[in-house]
């Protein structure tokens, strides 16, 4: 029982390379996480991490059996998982993963109708706009718009991100309504900056069936989308935004579609998770909530 508490001490030092991170996503101190990690190279025979003052990494021998190990780990604590649900029902943690704005505006009211079916069924959500590794940071499921996942994850698409163009009523009153795209370069806009180049985003038109990208004269950029939502409410320009975000805001009239040109659908909404033999019922429960709630939009 010690050697295998000193194994996943061990792995979770190597998911996060540091034992201050790994102290805390065990709930113990970084000094027992240090005691635990010598008791394993001490019992194996051999050094399984690097370490210095500055820099923490796995030896050769570590790597391998990280590589061996993790895995094991992880089908074991799903065995338990489901054993445990077995026992009290629909219950346990659901570890998640999103880009901050459609965490907020899509996934929290999912998991609140979720939760009132399986009240018992408990959430983690990390929030971020980088892509976020399931197995390092040990996410159940993981959410992404944009591009598919290419990483060795099962990757399902939820749905298309239609993006349109679009401004406030007290915007459109003081400036007018754009005709056309040309007819934007007249008017203040709102810009979108990538949250890791800084470079401002194109607008993307269609032109002929085919997409084209325009730059436009933003007055304000933004590297957060729920900023930019807001200050297009507020009515200090045009912005090309993306339909699903502000979709109670067009229905209610607070948001008016503009330019049927700009209205694209590039990209994508995907909920990604890690292949493993055994998905605990909860999660299993949880995806296909997620599929079905996209499927009948």
């Amino acid at each position: 029982m010690e050697l295998t508490r000193s194994l996943t001490m061990f792995l979770a030092v190597a998911n996060k390379l540091s034992f201050r991170k790994a102290a805390i996503d065990e709930g113990v101190s970084p000094q027992a996480v240090s005691k635990s990690v010598k008791h394993l190279e001490k019992n194996l025979g051999v050094k399984l991490l690097h370490r210095t003052t500055r820099h923490l990494s796995l030896t050769e021998e570590g790597e391998r059996l990280y590589q061996n190990a993790n895995p094991g780990m992880q089908l074991l604590n799903d065995a338990l998982d489901e054993l445990q649900e077995n026992k009290r029902g629909m219950s346990g943690r659901i570890r998640l993963a999103a880009p901050l704005a459609f965490g907020n505006r899509v996934l929290v009211p999912l998991m609140h109708e979720f939760q009132l079916s399986y009240p018992d069924v408990h959430f983690d959500l990390m929030l971020s706009d980088a892509f976020v590794d399931t197995i390092s940071q040990r996410i159940d499921i993981g959410f992404r718009t944009g591009l598919s996942p290419e990483r060795n994850v099962i990757s399902r698409k939820l749905g298309d991100i239609v993006s349109v163009i679009c401004a406030a009523p007290s915007y459109l009153e003081e400036y007018g309504i754009p005709s056309n795209i040309e007819d934007i370069q007249n008017h203040r806009c709102t810009g979108f900056l990538h949250p890791q180049t800084g470079k401002e985003m194109p607008w993307e038109i269609q032109v002929d069936g085919e997409l084209t990208y325009v730059h436009v004269p933003a007055i304000a950029r933004f590297n957060n989308i729920e900023a930019e939502i807001d200050a297009v409410k507020l009515g200090l320009g045009i912005g090309q935004l993306s339909e699903y975000l502000v979709k109670q805001e067009l229905d209610t009239g607070a948001l008016i579609r503009l330019i049927p040109e700009g209205t694209t659908a590039r990209l994508g909404i995907y909920m990604y998770y890690t292949e493993r033999t055994q998905i605990p019922f909860r999660i299993r429960q949880f995806i296909d909530y997620c599929h079905n709630k996209f499927l009948n939009k």
